[in-house]
C-alpha cells in the first residue's frame, strides 16, 4: 500500500514533525484523508513503541493547534499490522474552511491543501475565496432562544463514562457561540429544549392506520437517542421457524445496522430547520428520515465509501465520547454490509433510509415437495407469476405487483436465489444492466 491523495504514512511522531500541517490539508481537501503513524514512506511498518502516549499527544497538538476547532472531525485509533502497532489519524472534510495553523494563521505558511501525495500550502487567494464563503448558518454559531437551561442529563451521561464535566465543559465542548452565549447544540443538549422526537409505528405497510405514536422528545438529544434505540430494539423481534430439523431464528432487521442508522439520522440532521429525525415502522419496513441531503462537496459514492463530512461537528464530538459513535466514518459501511445502497434514498431536503423487514430464509436442502411451507407466501406468489420466459427485475416486479424496490429484493428475489428457485441468466455479473432471471428447474417443478 502506497501513499495516495487521501493516504499519509509518518515513520513517527516527533517534536520535529510537522503534523499540523497534514491534519490541516485534510480538513481543507473535499475527501479528507487519513494520517498513518508508524509506516515509512516505503509503506513499510515500523510501529510505535507506546501508542496510547502518542495518541494523547496526537490529540492535544490537533485540539491546540489549529483553527477553526477540528473537534469532531478527527479521529485517532491504533491498529495491528504486520504484527506491530500502528496510529491511524482518522481526518474529515471540514465545513469551516480554511483551516490553518494557528501559529501562522490564514497565511501561505499556515494554510494547507492536499495536492497528490502531498500538503501544499494554499495561495492566498484561495484563503481569502474561501473565508469569504466560510458558512455562518451552524447549529455551533446560532444563538439558542432560551439561556437558562441545566444539564444534569448529559453530566450523567459523561460522569458513566468517567469523563466527568468540569465548570468550563460549556466552552470545551463548543456549546457556546464565538460571542459566549448558550448555542443552539447547547440546547439540543439541555435537560429540557422544544425539539418533539418520535417513533411512529402503523398497523399495515401505509401510514393511514397509526398503531401506536411514541414521544422521546423534549429532553437532552443524547437521552432522546438512548430511547429510541431502546424502543426499536424491542420493535426488532425474532422471527422463529421450527422445523423437524432444526430451529430457524431471525430477527426483523439487522440490528448493528439499525444501531447506526439511528445514530447516524440523529448526528447527521440539519436542525437550523428546527426538525428532528422521524422514525416509523410498517409491517414490512421501517423507515429513518433526516433532514438535511447530502453536505455540499460530498457525492453519492463517496457518501457510500465512508468520507466524512459531519453536518454537525459538535454533536459528533459529544456522540463519540459518550461511545454512542464507533469510528468517524463507519456508519454508512456498516450499513452496506448488511443492507444495499439501494436502501437510501436522497432528495434535496431530506434522507431516508428503508429498511425491509426480513422474512425467514431456508437453506436448498429443506425446500422439498413435500415440505412447501418453508417457501414465503413473498416467494410462492412469484413462482406462480413466472413462467419459462426471462425476465428483468422490473417486469418480474410488475407480475407480483411491487413497486418498493428494496422489499422486492430482499422479500422475493433474493430469497428465491438463496432458495434455489430462481436463477440469474448472467451469474458471473450480477450487477449487469442485461440482467434477467428466469425460474429453474426446480421452481419450474413447484410451479406444476
Amino acid at each position: 500500500m502506497t501513499e495516495t491523495n487521501r493516504i499519509e504514512y509518518k515513520a513517527e511522531l516527533t517534536k520535529d514533525l510537522d503534523l499540523e500541517k497534514e491534519v490541516v490539508a485534510f480538513l481543507n481537501y473535499h475527501e479528507g484523508g487519513l494520517v498513518y503513524i508508524g509506516i515509512d514512506k516505503t509503506g513499510k511498518t515500523l510501529g510505535v513503541a507506546d501508542s496510547d502516549a502518542d495518541m494523547l499527544k496526537i490529540k492535544d497538538r490537533i485540539k491546540n493547534n489549529i483553527s477553526p476547532s477540528a473537534m469532531g472531525l478527527f479521529d485517532v485509533v491504533s491498529e495491528e499490522k504486520d504484527g506491530k502497532t500502528i496510529i491511524k489519524i482518522i481526518v474529515a472534510s471540514g465545513s469551516e474552511k480554511p483551516y490553518f495553523k494557528k501559529k501562522y494563521g490564514m497565511t501561505e505558511k499556515g494554510c494547507f491543501l492536499r495536492i497528490g501525495t502531498a500538503a501544499e500550502p494554499m495561495p492566498q487567494k484561495m484563503i481569502e475565496e474561501l473565508f469569504a464563503s466560510r458558512t455562518r448558518n451552524s447549529i455551533g454559531k446560532i444563538k439558542a432562544n432560551r439561556q437558562d437551561v441545566s444539564f444534569e442529563q448529559l453530566r450523567i451521561y459523561y460522569e458513566e463514562k468517567r469523563k466527568p464535566l468540569n465548570k468550563q465543559f460549556k466552552r470545551n465542548l463548543e456549546l457556546l457561540t464565538p460571542q459566549g452565549d448558550l448555542n443552539y447544540v447547547g440546547y439540543l443538549l439541555a435537560d429540557e429544549n422544544n425539539v418533539s422526537v418520535k417513533v411512529a409505528k402503523y398497523k399495515d405497510s401505509t401510514r393511514v392506520d397509526l398503531a401506536e405514536s411514541n414521544e422521546y422528545g423534549y429532553v437532552s438529544l443524547i437521552k432522546a437517542t438512548k430511547s429510541v434505540l431502546d424502543k426499536i430494539e424491542l420493535e426488532n423481534r425474532t422471527i422463529t421457524k421450527i422445523t423437524s430439523k432444526e430451529r430457524l431464528e431471525k430477527r426483523l432487521w439487522n440490528s448493528i445496522a439499525l444501531r447506526e442508522a439511528i445514530i447516524n439520522a440523529f448526528v447527521h440532521n440539519d436542525y437550523t430547520k428546527e426538525i428532528a429525525p422521524k422514525f416509523e415502522i410498517f409491517q414490512d419496513r421501517i423507515e429513518i428520515t433526516s433532514v438535511g441531503s447530502l453536505p455540499e462537496g460530498l457525492s453519492e459514492s463517496e457518501f457510500f465509501e465512508g468520507f466524512s463530512v459531519p453536518r454537525n461537528k459538535e454533536l459528533m464530538r459529544i456522540f463519540k465520547d459518550l461511545d454512542l459513535v464507533e469510528q468517524l466514518g463507519s456508519g454508512i459501511p456498516r450499513i452496506l454490509q448488511s443492507y444495499g445502497k439501494e436502501c437510501f434514498m436522497f432528495s434535496d431536503n431530506f434522507l431516508r433510509m428503508v429498511f425491509p423487514s426480513a422474512e425467514p430464509v431456508y437453506s436448498t436442502e429443506q425446500v422439498t415437495e413435500q415440505d412447501t411451507e418453508q417457501v414465503t407466501e413473498q416467494v410462492e406468489s412469484l413462482i406462480q407469476a413466472m413462467n419459462s420466459d426471462e425476465y428483468s427485475r422490473a417486469e418480474i416486479m410488475e407480475l407480483v405487483g411491487v413497486k418498493h424496490r428494496p422489499t422486492f429484493l430482499y422479500n422475493y428475489l433474493q430469497p428465491a436465489i438463496e432458495l434455489g428457485i430462481i436463477e440469474l441468466t448472467i451469474p458471473d455479473k450480477p450487477n449487469s444492466s442485461k440482467q434477467k432471471y428466469k425460474l429453474t428447474q426446480k421452481g419450474r417443478d413447484r410451479k406444476a
